[in-house]
């Protein structure tokens, strides 16, 4: 029911504003608790409340502002302040908290994305049995990295709790395949293996001292389905390869794992691609 207007104003109930604006009965009166917009009128006798064209008003204001993400409180500063310089401080630190959170989904998003595209690419591989050795440019890439002695158990290697703690330490993220090189896959396949470097694709800027250049180069390439203690089937299989063919392996050798102890607990499942560069 519409109160008697006052003062030729007409007014409100709390339901019919709760239809014509759509936001709750619940809601208006604890929007009246906390004093962002309270009634206008409240009846003596039966502690109606009533409302005003103006309220009305405010309330779609208030909508916009939790559509903005405004919090309740933030919100009740700004719809009854009239100073200029306030409601300027209340928007600029909206957007800074606003590019803080877009920031934080957009690195949430970039991750589940590229892994989903590894579990794809892993998926294509086993499906089709590829495990064909060829010749491809890599093009050229910036990683995070860390240079660290050999770690010979592969899973301890690639769940690095070292590069963990290092991400932490400099406040960035990564994305994508963990990649692993090594000085010399001839040392990695005899078992002499004392260094390797571990990188993966940084979300946030990173300092140039933190990244490395990898890429760029011809590359002999082969997939490897299954556990990482056969790595070396393939090693050998990509040795006789570019005998046969005529190239010319570089000492170094860069294991790309699509898929690993990360994804599945099925070594079966495993799919490595093993770079090594190659000229003729």
């Amino acid at each position: 029911m519409t109160a008697s207007a006052k003062n030729g104003e007409k007014l409100y109930s709390i339901g019919e504003v709760s239809k014509l604006c759509s936001v709750s009965r619940k809601a208006l009166r604890f929007y009246d608790e906390i004093g962002i917009i309270s009634p206008d009128e409240v009846s003596e006798s039966n502690h109606y409340r009533y409302y005003s064209r103006r309220s009305l008003l405010d309330l779609t204001i208030l909508k916009y502002y939790k559509q903005m993400g405004f919090k309740l409180e933030e919100m009740r500063s700004l719809i009854n302040c009239e100073e200029y310089r306030t409601i300027e401080r209340g928007f600029l630190e909206k957007i800074n908290e606003l590019q803080d959170e877009q920031m934080a989904v957009t690195a949430k998003l970039t991750s589940v994305r590229d892994w989903y595209d590894l579990l794809l690419e892993a998926q294509m591989v086993i499906e089709n049995d590829v495990r064909d050795v060829s010749v491809k440019f890599i093009p050229p890439k910036e990683y995070g990295f860390m240079d660290q002695d050999f770690v010979a158990d592969d899973m301890e290697a690639i769940i690095n709790l070292d590069w963990t703690d290092y991400l932490e330490n400099i406040g960035n993220e990564i994305t994508g395949a963990v990649n692993i090189t090594y000085p010399s896959w001839r040392d990695r396949l005899n078992g002499t293996c004392q260094r390797m470097r571990i990188m993966q694709e940084m979300i946030l800027p990173a300092k140039p001292e933190q990244l490395v250049r990898m890429g760029g180069d011809m590359m002999l390439t082969c997939y490897h389905i299954g556990p990482h203690d056969t790595l070396n089937q393939t090693y050998e299989k990509m040795e006789i390869w570019a005998k046969e063919h005529g190239y010319k392996l570089a000492e170094d050798s860069w294991e790309r794992y699509v898929t690993d102890c990360w994804t599945t607990k099925n070594p079966d499942m495993y799919v490595t691609e093993i770079r090594i560069r190659a000229t003729r």
